[in-house]
């Protein structure tokens, strides 16, 4: 059975481990007690709940012990934690707690490791990449959802579709403008009538509509459709919303992605939660339908999209489209796989540069002073001129803030890969905790590894003490520089867009000078708690509440911009 087919059969798996583990080890005791002709009387029930945990022992990553058996009080206060406290800050406390960067939760008895630890994430994703894939649990998780997309495969499926993100023409800038200057219209208009603007369900249509022309040739057209209205109006996870195609669709897309995040917090038994309904299912089919249209467009157009592949040099992903389309015909993919591809890069492209800018504007909200430096540095270098590549590269300071914002908030501030189906070992850790072990920690084969790198980029031992605070100044000044410099992998950000965003922030700083957050826009459930004024690090400053299923959100995002 090739993995991408195993992926569908999770109730499968699901039984065979629960036989694997709860079911097998008694037996396997009871056989050897059969033949070596053992009783143990009244120990015998004891003795075969005892092969259980033992038939799962493994070594040495630090472990999570709980009270109760599985560490089943651990994963039930995680979980809360997660839901109720500050952005991974259960995650920080169990790491302060055992004073180390790396754990195995070993909740029900099965290796699960969480770390923040630079070394260790520098190992899966650079110096060790070989050893680790995004594996069966995660395409378990997803399979429903993004299928044979890119983010949901290894290997020959990436490679089909990585010649896309490697486009960068001049026509792209002449895209970004199109679409820049239909968004900063709508924000002008509501700036005009002092209506509070949903940033991030506005950069969410920015990109996905500049994504869908830059891809595809066709616009969705999302900015053309009504916007949420503030705290009276539906809501969704991510704040207001609209009832119509645009908000249906925006809502389904959130609703996989919590009940993704959730199988993810409830580990390799969340099937037993889904054995006879798939949760995801129907809200994949309202992304499907919302999605079949442009897929079959696509595959209409094929003769052209081939002429255009042989004829036009640099058009990559057309090219990449014509490659599918050929295998279409020799009966090696299907149409699904069309759409599985959309529905992957219109993921990155919403989520990634979405997050990316409407955390730009939560900080130059806050900041005010950082905002006035940026504008008085797009004036300088672009006055009122539509920006160049050139341009782009002289905007030493608002690359400062685009690297500081990724540095807090990383669009996906929590990643996962497995093991390959053969053991490995992660190096020496850093030196966050100075009494852990100075030793290499083994990894079991196909065992899940779970690296934050919001918790690695907020690390006050790999980026000073004031690690928490926003402050772009940290990548111009030179001796601050040095740590990053020397040690390039403590800041890993998931690709964001910096070019799109580099572009629209120029072209909304000349068009406004100031920004506030409207908290009284915003619907109560997305406020901090007061007790966080009390706590530690940023949600001692936080406005809104920071969210995280597979990217980064801002739950309430309600923002005011004010024209010059």
């Amino acid at each position: 059975m090739v993995l991408a087919d195993h992926a569908k059969y999770y109730r499968f798996r699901i039984l065979k481990d629960i036989f694997q583990g709860l079911v097998a080890p008694p037996v396997l005791v009871s056989l050897c007690c059969r033949t070596l002709n053992l009783r143990f009387g009244w120990w015998s029930i004891p003795a075969y709940l005892l092969a259980i945990p033992l038939a799962a022992f493994s070594e040495p990553i630090p472990r999570v012990v709980g009270k109760w058996p599985g560490n089943i009080d651990v994963m039930l206060k995680l979980k809360k934690g997660l839901a109720s406290q500050y952005i991974y800050e259960p995650f920080l406390e169990l790491f302060e707690e055992y004073q180390c960067t790396t754990l195995n939760t070993r909740f029900l008895w099965v290796d699960n490791i969480i770390t923040m630890d630079q070394e260790h994430s520098k190992c899966v994703l650079a110096t060790g990449f070989s050893q680790f894939w995004r594996g069966t649990a995660q395409r378990e998780r997803l399979e429903n959802f993004l299928g044979n997309g890119i983010f949901n495969r290894d290997d020959e499926h990436r490679s089909l579709a990585r010649p896309f993100f490697t486009r960068n023409r001049i026509s792209d800038f002449e895209l970004f403008e199109k679409y820049a200057g239909r968004t900063i219209t709508v924000l002008s208009n509501l700036a005009s009538r002092n209506q509070p603007c949903n940033v991030q369900d506005l950069f969410a249509r920015f990109t996905i509509d500049a994504a869908s022309d830059f891809l595809f040739g066709q616009n969705l057209d999302t900015l053309s459709k009504k916007l949420p209205l503030s705290s009276s109006g539906p809501q969704s996870d991510r704040g207001s919303t609209t009832d119509d195609s645009w908000g249906t669709f925006a809502q389904a897309f959130e609703a996989v992605q919590r009940i993704i995040t959730m199988r993810g917090r409830t580990g390799f038994i969340w099937p037993v939660f889904e054995l006879f309904d798939d949760k995801t299912a129907p809200h994949v089919e309202i992304i499907k339908r919302w999605l079949d249209p442009l897929v079959k467009q696509t595959l209409d157009q094929k003769t052209f999209l081939e002429h255009l592949a042989d004829s036009t040099e640099g058009l990559c992903f057309f090219s990449f489209l014509a490659r599918i389309q050929r295998l279409i015909r020799q009966q090696c993919i299907d149409a699904g796989m069309i759409r599985d591809q959309l529905l992957n890069v219109l993921l990155a492209s919403r989520d990634t540069t979405a997050c990316l800018l409407t955390y730009v504007t939560y900080f130059m909200a806050l900041y005010p002073n950082i905002a006035a430096k940026m504008r008085r540095e797009v004036l300088d270098v672009c006055g009122n001129n539509v920006p160049t590549h050139e341009d782009i590269r002289k905007l030493k300071y608002i690359k400062a803030v685009l690297d500081e914002t990724l540095r807090l908030y990383p669009p996906v501030p929590l990643n996962s890969r497995q093991t390959r189906p053969q053991p490995c070992t992660l190096p020496l850790p850093d030196r966050t905790y100075p009494t852990e072990s100075r030793q290499p920690l083994y990894l079991p084969k196909s065992t899940t590894i779970w690296y934050s790198s919001l918790l690695t980029q907020r690390n006050k031992e790999l980026w000073g003490p004031d690690a928490d605070d926003f402050d772009p100044e940290r990548w111009i000044d030179p001796q601050r520089v040095a740590r990053f410099t020397s040690n390039p992998m403590m800041f890993t950000p998931f690709s964001a867009g910096p070019r799109i965003a580099s572009f629209f922030l120029v072209r909304l700083l000349q068009q406004f000078d100031t920004f506030t957050l409207a908290t009284d826009a915003q619907p109560p459930s997305s406020l901090p708690p007061a007790e966080w004024k009390l706590g530690r690090g940023r949600q001692r400053v936080e406005t809104d509440l920071p969210r995280s299923y597979n990217d980064a959100f801002h739950q309430g995002a309600m923002k005011n911009a004010h024209s010059h």
